[in-house]
């Protein structure tokens, strides 16, 4: 078996951003990111990086299974770490960016992104502009000053429980039976998932209904945004962004009817069990995208956003490895389906048999990812 060293950090460096997306004048004025890794030994051949947009994945599940099965890996933050009311996708792929290259710098000779989660749509919109650069500004239309130095290619990408990406989420998640933007308890019952009166299994009518609200109501906050921006653009003296509030942002119909997009899950979300649990979700206090500012919107949120996961996967040319949880409440056929058709001949799916979104009390099953993965790097990347 591998000998595997102590968990590393890094400590990586990164050019400035926007201003303010840190309260830590440090953080602005010597922007740095942080990683935890592992070790193969001595080994230097190959090693990866997974990454999230927000989410802490310095301890994710995969870095020890994978260095014991001779891979290298590196869980490393963004600079907006547990925060993404001012995450801008843009500035999330030059993070990534520099971890890629620490590790070319640290000698290894092959890099692999893992796209756990809503890390799946940042390894593909990174490794899509690694490729070709196409992006010189912000979705709202400031200047971003992106190399293509930033951005090495790496060498293949490696997807688990992986959603299509942030613009999609909002879609499918956003509550549409809020009828006042300013009340999160304002409600129109005939658009809401978890009144009673709508019993299971959803009409199709109802489903079509819902499914068109969804889309307007995101419509019409992204209008209002734009317009917003437009406003404080054009005003001398004001700032040039606000935060606000998106209420109730967790009311997918299949989180309640396991007849849509069926797999193995059971009810209720990732955050919350049961029905009750995922409408507790709808309504906490934080929840995704619930806090924004209105360029952040932009850029993750809103129909503008380029981050969208298989899009980007279409315009890569890597090998790519998608692992399927198939118990999984938030990803479901549909999505497995996406991934494959944008990566055509060049991706390969394998299910993971009964796994939930974060393999949480699964440990037999981390260890069958782990195998899978490490195995597929080891016949593909080399």
């Amino acid at each position: 078996m591998t000998v595997v060293s102590d968990l590393r950090l890094a400590v990586i460096d990164v050019r400035p951003g926007a201003a303010m997306e840190s309260q830590s004048g440090l953080q602005m004025l010597r922007p740095r990111i942080y990683g935890a890794w592992r070790d193969a030994g001595d080994r230097r051949d190959v090693a990866a990086i997974v990454m999230h947009p927000t989410s802490n994945f310095m301890g994710h599940y995969l870095i020890e299974p994978l260095a014991r099965r001779g891979i290298a890996c590196m869980g490393l933050n963004t600079r907006y770490a547990g925060n993404d009311a001012v995450l801008l996708m843009e500035r999330a792929i030059q993070d990534l960016g520099a971890g890629v290259r620490f590790l070319r710098d640290a000698g290894f000779r092959h890099v692999v992104l893992i796209g756990n989660s809503g890390g799946a749509a940042l390894a593909s919109f990174y490794q899509a502009q690694a490729e070709r650069l196409t992006i010189d500004s912000l979705v709202d239309g400031d200047r971003l000053d992106l190399q293509r130095d930033d951005l090495p290619p790496v060498d293949g990408l490696a997807l688990c429980a992986a959603h299509l990406g942030r613009t999609r989420l909002l879609l499918d998640w956003i509550d549409p039976s809020v009828t006042d933007e300013h009340d999160p308890l304002s409600i129109d019952p005939a658009l809401d998932c978890y009144d009673a009166r709508h019993t299971l299994p959803y009409a199709p009518a109802f489903l079509s209904r819902f499914a068109d609200a969804q889309r307007a109501r995101r419509d019409r906050i992204e209008a209002w945004v734009l317009a917003r921006l437009a406003q404080l653009r054009s005003t001398a003296g004001v700032p040039r962004d606000q935060v606000f509030l998106v209420h109730r942002t967790h009311a997918d119909p299949r989180c309640i009817d396991l007849s849509i997009d069926a797999n193995d899950r059971a009810p209720g979300s990732v955050w919350g069990a049961g029905v009750d649990g995922a409408r507790a979700v709808n309504y906490a206090a934080n929840a995704m995208g619930r806090v924004t500012s209105l360029t952040a919107f932009l850029s993750q949120w809103s129909s503008r956003s380029r981050a969208d996961g298989p899009t980007n996967l279409a315009l890569t040319a890597v090998p790519t490895l998608l692992l399927t949880y198939t118990a999984d409440q938030s990803t479901f056929p549909s999505t497995r389906d996406a991934w494959l058709a944008a990566g055509g001949d060049r991706i390969r799916n394998v299910d993971i048999r009964g796994g939930n979104h974060y393999l949480a009390g699964q440990p037999g099953l981390v260890e069958e990812a782990a195998d899978t993965m490490a195995a597929w790097i080891e016949r593909t990347i080399h």
